[in-house]
Order: C-alpha cells, then structure tokens, then sequence
C-alpha cells in the first residue's frame, strides 16, 4: 500500500494545527507522529525552517527550544500582552538568580560550589524551590566524603529562557561577576539580566538573600 502524499502546503497547514494547539513545545519525533513516520526529520526540519520564515514580521514567531518548536508571541509584544495580565510580574530575588546563573554556568555543581562562589550559605529553601519549579535536577553525586549531590539546569529552564542550548546563554568570563557585592543590580549584568528577563512565572521565592 502506498504512502500517502502531502504538499508542502498541508504539512504546514497540519503542523501549525498542532503547534498552535500545544501548549508545551514539540519535539521532530512528535511532529513525526502526526503523518504516522511517513516524512522523515530532514524534511520536517525544512518545512520547519520555511514556517519559521513564513512567520516573519508577523505578532506570533515559530522558535525552536530545548524541548522543540513552539510558537511563541514576540517579546517586542510582551508589553501589550502584560495589559491582560495587569498583576505585577514576579521579581526574583537576587539569591535565587544568582544561584540558578551558578548552575546554568558551572554545572554540574553542588552546593559547596555554589557557596564558595556566593560566599554566603547556599538557602536549601531555594535549592528546592528551583527543583520544584523544574528548572534543576539532581544528576549524580561527587564523589568526595559526603557524596554531595550534583545539580544541573533542565530543559524545562531552557524553555521558559526561550533558549535551544546553554551556548546561547551570553559569554561570561567569570562567575564572580554575578556576585558583584558594587551597587550593580540584577537588571544591569547581562547573564542575569537575561535568565530574570525570561523567567515570567510564579514558583520560587523572592526575598531571601
């Protein structure tokens, strides 16, 4: 029996059904599902890449990230959108970005890690609220005495920083610059300007030092 054949026009037409019907992204092998395997991943990728080109200009952009492709308002809009939305967005606290930013740039790292780098103690409270929130996970244990465990970002933290990898993250050329104790804010260091920019969501705490 013989495939069943597709246009170039009606992929897209199927994939943007399902893309904008998603509310998490999609992965290649996802997206495969939806014609039974029937096109492979070079040639979703492609018609991928012309959708992304298609929507140039437009309010909503098609963006790849960790977990997939996504369609996603522009951030130039996001202003707009907040008016919907007129609760005040989130601040995070300074402790909990600059601990997410020491393991986004450092890891896998513990919590002794993260304490020589901030120089103060590492809150636990934070440690799992950034668990809970699926922005870290535990992924092995050092093995020195204690065996303390490893933490890494996931692909959920690259998601919500709108990222495909952490080589996107901005160029850091050393991490006590995100402890800078000057009058710097958050807001005006570029790594974490970036991750407190992205992270638009409730779920971690937003006072303790």
């Amino acid at each position: 029996m013989h495939a069943p054949l597709y246009d170039v026009s009606e992929i897209k037409r199927i994939l943007e059904a399902a893309l904008l019907t998603n509310q998490e992204p999609l992965s290649v092998a996802d997206l495969r599902r939806l014609f039974e395997d029937q096109l492979s991943a070079d040639t979703l990728r492609k018609v991928l890449d012309e959708m992304r080109s298609d929507w140039q200009g437009r309010g909503v952009e098609l963006s790849q990230v960790a977990s997939g492709w996504r369609f996603q308002s522009r951030a130039e809009y996001q202003v707009f959108l907040d008016r919907l939305s007129p609760q005040r967005p989130p601040r995070y606290s300074r402790a909990v970005l600059e601990t997410l930013a020491i393991i986004a740039y450092r890891q896998p790292a513990t919590r002794g890690d993260i304490e020589d780098i901030r120089g103060v103690t590492a809150s636990s409270g934070v440690l799992r609220a950034l668990e809970a929130r699926g922005w870290i996970e535990v992924v092995g244990h050092r093995e020195v005495p204690g065996r303390p465990a490893l933490y890494a970002t996931t692909k959920s933290f690259l998601d919500d920083l709108a990222l495909r990898s952490l080589d996107e993250l901005p160029a850091l050329d050393d991490l006590g610059t995100l402890v800078d104790t000057s009058s710097e804010s958050a807001a005006q260091l570029p790594a974490l300007a970036v991750i407190e920019g992205g992270l638009r969501d409730e779920g971690c705490p937003r006072s303790e030092s």
